[in-house]
């Protein structure tokens, strides 16, 4: 068998991709629950927020939801007749006070179920915001415990197509010239890849429970003789 050369091994190589998917759960819900109330009189309308905050409590607590895993957001107050050009395009009422309600919790189901009777809401007069965004947001933060893994049967399978191209060439293997671990997506369990999220969850897939993990490792190979 002859022996390659040092300029003939330089130029002799298969680049081979790994790939590698997992279904998760996620382990993180984020519920913004936004609420305002408008009208001309400030005590007024900041009575009927307060009422609002109450009965939204008393909603999330029927539903399960542990006060430790509520968090208030600061009270808003918008004055809409403090701009003085406001002309004829003013608000129909002058003030308009909003806050929100975060629910943060890793019991996942426990707010899918209850994001499911917001209705119960809507029956006691209290609209929620409905602004992109405001839905409930599904996150998985057990990346990191799965990553090594993950990318171990990723070089595996780089490795099994090298073997396969090597074969098919009447070639063998030989060490790794180059390798590229690649980046981690998650994405919704029932979305292709081109709907990425980060590392640790982003907006595209955020309403879905259930997860892909994706990682694909790209490896290249010195081919011997």
């Amino acid at each position: 068998m002859r022996r390659l050369r040092p300029h003939d091994l330089a130029s002799r190589y298969v680049t081979v991709k790994g790939l590698v998917e997992r279904k998760v759960k996620s382990d993180l819900a984020v519920w913004p629950l936004s609420y305002k109330e408008a009208g001309d009189d400030l005590s007024t309308v900041y009575a009927k927020t307060e009422a609002d905050k109450q009965a939204i409590l008393q909603f999330l607590a029927q539903q399960g939801i542990e006060s430790s895993e509520i968090e208030l957001g600061v009270v808003r107050v918008v004055d809409t007749q403090a701009n003085e050009y406001g002309g004829s395009n003013r608000a129909p009422h002058r003030y308009i006070v909003e806050q929100q309600i975060t629910v943060r919790t890793s019991r996942v189901d426990q707010v899918a179920l209850a994001a499911q009777k917001t209705m119960l809401l809507l029956q006691r007069g209290i609209v929620l915001n409905s602004n992109p965004g405001q839905s409930v947001a599904y996150k998985f933060t057990g990346l990191n415990s799965i990553k090594p893994d993950m990318i171990t049967e990723a070089t595996r399978n780089a490795r099994a197509a090298a073997d396969r191209f090597a074969s098919d060439s009447g070639s063998r293997v030989g060490s790794i010239r180059q390798a590229n671990q690649g980046t981690f997506s998650i994405v919704a369990a029932n979305q292709g890849s081109d709907t990425n999220e980060n590392e640790y969850g982003g907006n595209s897939g955020d309403s879905s429970l259930m997860k892909t993990v994706r990682v694909v490792t790209s490896v290249q190979y010195y081919l011997d003789k």
